[in-house]
């Protein structure tokens, strides 16, 4: 463990039980920026995990996550956000989390250090061939990680392997490596905060990427919510009313019409009888430009 960057001290942690709390804020905040900074040598790598995850589940496949503690944390908040921004179900997003619900309410680092703990996980899984399972860990060592990346690509399912530590197991068995080399810590060895933040944006922007390419983001509106709540609602109104250039009232009855579907709401709201705005979204890929093609003038 004596490697690992993460473990070591941070020269902004000097003196830091000393200093005030403006100083303490200011030290954490450049430390964040810096972590997050760390994607950016990891572009390549994270554009490839990302368009190898819109492709297998383009293909009818799944996109799985696994993790432990504050990695499986940051895999479980993006994992579990599929449905709601995308529209994906959550049969085709499974999260593999140490320890299961209980660990959530309560953490404990032995679940994470015992690789029999990922047997039944993968056993319900059942990851495959054509399937992609993104596992994240800040060390790249996790025994419970490093077990669910072992299962998945044995039964024929590609890893994204996502860390902090770039010599790391997970990275050299990973089929897509992602490393974001934050360094130490202000808190020695806490990677909930630097490697933690840094896995957040990467984790966001992978699965935001796959979103687009599911055709599910149109203009920066997410055109495949799930509105299931008063909130959603009203923003699926307003979506269909900017894209489709109607008012308020004509957007809210093409909703209804598309039974709350935003995408085939917008092409009813353009003309489209409701019974061929899903044949024409079909044949668009699920693109919602592609369907507005023959329908808006050039």
């Amino acid at each position: 463990m004596a490697d690992r960057t993460t473990e070591t001290l941070h020269p902004s942690s000097v003196g830091l039980h000393l200093a005030s709390a403006e100083d303490v804020f200011t030290r954490l905040l450049d430390a964040q920026i810096a972590a997050v900074s760390t994607i950016r040598p990891a572009l390549s790598a994270l554009i490839a995990a990302a368009e190898a995850s819109a492709d297998a589940l383009r293909s009818g496949f799944r996109l799985g996550y696994a993790g432990a503690g504050s990695s499986g944390l940051m895999a479980l908040a993006d994992c579990i956000e599929l449905l709601g921004t995308f529209g994906i179900p959550v049969d085709r997003t499974p999260m593999l989390f140490a320890g299961g619900a209980a660990a959530l309410m309560q953490m404990t680092g032995a679940v994470e250090d015992d690789p029999a703990q990922a047997i039944p996980d993968l056993a319900r899984a059942a990851f495959g061939s054509g399937d992609v399972v993104i596992c994240v860990s800040a060390s790249g060592n996790t025994p419970y990680t490093i077990a669910v990346a072992q299962g998945a690509k044995a039964n024929g399912a590609h890893v994204v392997g996502i860390s902090n530590f770039a010599g790391s197991a997970l990275l050299k068995l990973s089929d897509f490596p992602v490393p974001l080399d934050t360094g130490p810590e202000v808190i020695a060895g806490s990677t909930r905060m630097g490697a933690a933040s840094a896995q957040k944006v990467a984790l966001n922007m992978l699965s935001t990427l796959v979103g687009i390419r599911l055709g599910n983001v149109h203009d920066g509106y997410m055109v495949n919510v799930v509105a299931d709540n008063a909130k959603l609602i009203d923003r699926a109104a307003r979506i269909v009313a900017a894209i489709s250039g109607q008012d308020p009232e004509q957007a809210r009855d093409a909703l209804r019409k598309s039974g709350g579907a935003v995408k085939p709401a917008i092409l009813i709201a353009l003309g489209v009888e409701p019974r061929q705005a899903l044949a024409k979204l079909q044949a668009g890929g699920g693109h919602l430009y592609a369907a507005m093609e023959n329908i808006l003038p050039n």
